[in-house]
């Protein structure tokens, strides 16, 4: 259910009353902002692949207002590693534009728990749902591997595990590695544990709570 309230101007249809809500309650404090950013055009310092979980918002957990954040969602947060054919590539896409059009200077995967699209890479595809999923599910294959080689085979394990294959995956795109190396751009992975809302930075040694 898209919120829980509903006023004078409620058609019974959530996703309609959430704007509702926006307009009346948010917009009139954030139209100046809205304003700028159609006029100035977007400029976001901060570039994030996240899940398409909708229990993880990155705007939500990073405290962040419109035109701070350029995010890119899919299942279970993955990215690919670089491979420019005439696929379809939407995340890699995204890539290209945040780092060499919007010149961010901070990309960061962003993993969570309880990931469903992790459980997809750990145990197969749900048998509903084939299509595309099996096949997306592959691009994580060196993360299970890593994660048998570690014996952390439990489901923090192994998503800490997908974590590190796509933060590792964004240097093998050239253009990244390539303004890593020069200092314009860093690369980091967080993990957010749904049920305690902490975040943890995913390190060499593995997850450390951001205090």
């Amino acid at each position: 259910m898209i919120g829980a309230r509903k006023g004078p101007m409620s058609n019974d249809d959530p996703l309609i009353d959430g704007y509702h809500r926006f307009r009346t309650e948010v917009w009139p404090s954030e139209r100046a902002r809205y304003e700028a950013l159609a006029h100035w055009g977007q400029s976001p310092e901060t570039m994030i692949v996240a899940c398409s979980d909708s229990r993880v918002d990155p705007q939500m957990i990073f405290g962040a207002v419109p035109g701070e954040l350029f995010v890119v969602r899919n299942v279970a947060g993955l990215v690919p590693p670089y491979a420019p054919d005439a696929m379809a590539h939407g995340t890699s896409a995204a890539l290209e534009f945040g780092v060499k059009v919007l010149r961010v200077r901070r990309l960061v995967a962003l993993g969570h728990a309880q990931c469903g699209g992790v459980k997809a890479i750990a145990l197969g595809a749900p048998p509903t749902a084939r299509d595309f999923i099996a096949s997306w599910a592959d691009v994580a294959a060196p993360a299970m591997t890593a994660a048998r080689e570690k014996g952390v085979l439990n489901p923090a394990g192994i998503e800490a595990e997908v974590l590190r294959l796509s933060r590792d995956n964004m240097l093998t795109f050239p253009w990244i590695s390539e303004r890593v190396a020069s200092g314009a751009l860093s690369v980091e992975a967080y993990y957010f544990d749904i049920h305690t809302g902490v975040l943890s930075k995913l390190g060499e040694e593995g997850l450390e709570p951001v205090v």
